[in-house]
């Protein structure tokens, strides 16, 4: 699970480099919503590993 979080968090920065640096408008909008999906989705899958849920 921890593996999957990490995954999660690397996608997150990359759609966080990408959509904040002003690459392009509709396709840093895009990562702006991919970044916060990601995001949360690493967080989720932390602590859910931190606490040995699955």
């Amino acid at each position: 699970m921890l593996t999957w979080a990490i995954i999660a968090l690397v996608i997150a920065l990359i759609a966080g480099a990408l959509g904040f640096t002003g690459v392009a408008a509709a396709a840093g909008s895009v990562a702006k919503i991919l970044f916060g999906l990601f995001l949360a989705i690493a967080i989720i899958l932390f602590l859910l590993s931190l606490f040995a849920v699955a």
